[in-house]
């Protein structure tokens, strides 16, 4: 990456970051472009020679946000995603320490933004990214286990809700516990005592 490059992206990641703080006081509707650029610390033409709107930095910042939870995962763990049809069967279950560790590392590490993100994910468009995580990642898992395609629009729900909740606990509460504890706590709700983070 070049000078001019580096520069764009740090400029970016800036104006991702003031919308981010921002939302924390107030609903998006009511941001200007004149607040997040005080907040960015950059001038008007700035923000226009990166986004012709608002809705353009949202977008952005939707992407960075999921770029860099993606990046606290190994190469390996990602790649899974990529091979659902042929993996073996133990390599599907998420809710262990390889994949609990750097989601709750990654939840600890951004703990503010986490939490301004998980109350506007509707805003931020979280809510297609779980509807296409679904489609192309939770479907063809659940087809594995041969689980009735009636049903899993349910578990999703009690899986994604339970974790959110435990998760978001855990935020309002400044991480005062381990990621291994919570990872427990996660593992018990699912497994039960005997499989925790099996």
């Amino acid at each position: 990456m070049n000078q001019f490059e580096s520069k764009y992206f740090h400029t970016a990641a800036k104006m991702d970051l003031a919308l981010i703080a921002l939302l924390k006081k107030k609903p998006l509707a009511y941001l200007t472009v004149k607040e997040i650029c005080e907040t960015a610390g950059v001038n008007r033409s700035t923000f226009y020679l990166h986004y012709e709107t608002i809705g353009d930095l949202l977008n952005e910042t939707t992407r960075y946000l999921l770029n860099d939870f993606l990046s606290y995962f190994s190469t390996d763990t990602q790649a899974i995603a990529f091979n659902l049809a042929e993996c073996e069967l133990d390599e599907l279950m998420f809710i262990c320490d390889k994949y609990l560790s750097p989601y709750l590392t990654y939840i600890r590490d951004n703990k503010e933004v986490f939490g301004t993100a998980l109350l506007h994910n509707k805003t931020l468009g979280f809510e297609d990214v779980y509807k296409r995580m679904f489609e192309n990642i939770f479907n063809p898992i659940l087809d594995r286990f041969h689980y009735p395609q009636e049903n899993r629009p349910y578990v999703m729900l009690y899986y994604l809700t339970g974790i959110n909740a435990i998760v978001l606990e855990w935020v309002r509460n400044g991480c005062d516990k381990s990621i291994q504890e919570i990872s427990e706590i996660i593992s018990v709700c699912i497994y039960g005592n005997q499989n925790a983070n099996g």
